[in-house]
């Protein structure tokens, strides 16, 4: 999963810090930082969520999904099908 930030100047994209990500508006665990990973777009990346309800989303087009927090519906961003690290790869 690769998402991005609405507003542009992403400043978590190369922040690999040990911690939790949360909701701007809500505190609502997002995802975690081993599940982040580097990736060549200017936003920062995760593999999975926290929990299962951590994120909504829906397709916007195809290949393309609106990712939203789970609990308000901030948007978070986009994920993309078949974007993201090969298996085998070191994960955060």
């Amino acid at each position: 999963m690769s998402f991005c930030s609405f507003f542009g100047g992403e400043v978590f994209k190369d922040h690999f810090k040990p911690g939790i990500y949360v909701c701007t508006k809500c505190d609502n665990q997002l995802f975690s930082s081993r599940s982040k990973y580097e990736h060549s777009s200017p936003w920062p990346a995760f593999t999975e969520t926290i929990h299962e309800n951590s994120v909504s989303k829906y397709e916007e087009r195809p290949g393309a999904y609106k990712v939203r927090c789970g609990k308000c519906e901030n948007g978070l961003g986009h994920e993309f099908v078949n974007d993201g690290p090969s298996k085998g790869v070191s994960r955060f």
